[in-house]
C-alpha cells in the first residue's frame, strides 16, 4: 500500500501526470481498500467468502507491479484499484485467523504482532519501492513481485489447511451468559475509533509542517516523525500486552487521556522537551489501535471478518477524512490553531469509551459492584 505514495514524484515526472491526477491515484486506492474491506469482511462471515491471504497478497503485488511498466493513466488506476481489492480481501480473512489464534488471556498481545507486521511493511515499502526506481526505473517495481511469491509458498506450506481451518475458534463472548449481544457496543467502539484514526492522520499530516515552521529542517522535521511512529509500534505491543491483564477498556481510556496532555506539553514546550512529549503521544495514541480491534473480534465473536473489514477499513478511512477540517482551520486562522484542535476527537473518543457497554476488569476487580458501562 505505501508503495504508491513513493513512486508519484517518478509517475509525474516520467508520465506527464498532473499533480490532481496523481493524487487520484492514491485516494481511488485509499478508496476502494477503505469501503470493501467491510464488504468483503460481511461475505466472509454470512456467505464464506474468503480470499486466502497468499493469494490476496500475491494480486496486490502483481497490480502494483504492474504500474511500473505501463504510461497509460486509465490502466495505472485500474491497476491501483484491483491492487486495493487485494489489499481489502487480506484484513478480513487474516485477521479472522488471528481471532482464531486468541484467547482471552493473550488477544490484545497477538493482535498487536499482526499489527505491528503491518507497521514495519508501511515503514519499508517507500524506501523499498524508492531503491528499486533509483536502480532501474518504474519497471523496477516488477521486482516486487517475487517477494510475494516466496510469501505464497510460505503461506501455503505454513498453513496446508488454509486460512479459515488453521485452528479452532477461541472467541469467547464479553459479557456474561445470558445477556442478549448487540450492535450498539461495536458501533460505539466504531465511532470512537474513526475519532481516533482522525487525530492519528491529522498528527501525520500536520506536524513535520508545523515543526519546518519552528525552525526544524524538513530532515529533521520527518525524522522526529518517524521516531513518533516507531514509539507508536512500540506502544502498540506494550498495549496489547497490559490490555491482557488490567482490561481492554481500562487502557483504551488511560491510553487516549495521556495522549491529550503529553500533545499540549509538545506544542508549548520546544528542544528536547518538545521532541519527548511528541515521542511520549505517539505511544499513547497508537497504542490504543491493536485494543481496538481486539475489542472489535470480542464484541462481534460471529462476525470477526465484518468487524475488521470495519476497524482496518471503514474506521480509518472515515478518520482520514477528517483531515480536511484540520485543513479548514488551518487556511481560516493558522497551522497551530489546526494542531490545537487535533486532541478534541480524543476527548469525544475518551467520552464514548467510558459510555462503551464493556466489562471493566481492573476496575470491577477493585469495585466489584461495577457494571459494564
Amino acid at each position: 500500500m505505501p508503495v504508491l505514495p513513493a513512486i508519484l514524484p517518478l509517475l509525474i515526472a516520467n508520465n506527464g501526470f498532473s499533480y490532481l491526477a496523481a493524487g487520484l491515484l492514491v485516494t481511488a486506492y485509499n478508496v476502494t481498500s477503505s469501503f470493501t474491506q467491510p464488504v468483503i469482511g460481511w461475505l466472509s462471515d454470512s456467505k464464506g467468502f474468503t480470499v486466502n491471504v497468499s493469494i490476496s497478497l500475491f494480486i496486490s503485488a502483481i497490480f502494483v507491479a504492474l504500474m511500473g511498466i505501463t504510461q497509460n493513466y486509465s490502466l495505472i488506476m485500474l491497476f491501483a484499484i484491483c491492487a486495493a481489492l487485494g489489499h481489502a480481501c487480506f484484513h478480513p480473512a487474516a485477521l479472522s485467523m488471528v481471532s482464531r489464534l486468541c484467547t482471552s488471556a493473550n488477544r490484545g498481545r497477538i493482535t498487536s504482532y499482526f499489527v505491528v507486521g503491518g507497521n514495519f511493511g508501511y515503514a519499508i515499502g517507500p524506501v523499498i519501492a524508492g531503491v528499486l526506481v533509483w536502480w532501474l526505473g518504474l519497471p523496477g517495481l516488477l521486482l516486487l513481485i517475487f517477494p510475494a511469491i516466496i510469501m505464497v509458498f510460505s503461506l501455503r506450506h505454513l498453513l496446508p489447511g488454509g486460512m479459515t481451518s488453521a485452528c479452532e475458534v477461541h472467541t469467547a463472548p464479553v459479557f456474561a451468559t445470558g445477556e442478549v449481544p448487540s450492535k450498539k457496543p461495536f458501533v460505539i467502539l466504531m465511532i470512537a475509533s474513526i475519532l481516533r484514526a482522525w487525530a492519528v492522520f491529522a498528527a501525520m499530516t500536520f506536524l513535520p509542517m508545523y515543526l519546518v515552521m519552528q525552525g526544524y529542517t524538513l530532515v529533521t522535521a520527518t525524522t522526529i516523525v518517524t521516531l513518533m511512529l516507531l514509539c507508536g509500534v512500540g506502544g502498540q505491543v506494550v498495549g496489547g500486552q497490559i490490555s491482557d491483564r488490567i482490561g481492554r477498556k481500562e487502557f483504551m481510556v488511560f491510553a487516549l487521556i495521556c495522549a491529550i496532555p503529553a500533545f499540549y506539553l509538545f506544542l508549548v514546550s520546544s528542544g528536547l522537551v518538545a521532541i519527548c512529549t511528541i515521542l511520549l503521544f505517539g505511544f499513547f495514541l497508537w497504542s490504543t489501535f491493536a485494543v481496538a480491534v481486539a475489542m472489535s473480534h470480542e464484541l462481534l465473536p460471529q462476525n470477526v471478518g465484518l468487524a475488521s473489514g470495519i476497524m482496518l477499513g471503514f474506521a480509518i478511512g472515515f478518520g482520514g477524512l477528517g483531515v480536511a477540517v484540520n485543513g479548514i482551520i488551518a487556511d481560516h486562522y493558522s497551522l497551530a490553531t489546526a494542531l490545537g484542535t487535533i486532541p478534541i476527537p480524543l476527548v469525544g473518543a475518551i467520552f464514548l469509551m467510558l459510555c462503551l457497554p464493556y466489562p471493566w476488569k481492573l476496575v470491577k476487580r477493585w469495585y466489584p459492584g461495577t457494571s459494564g458501562a
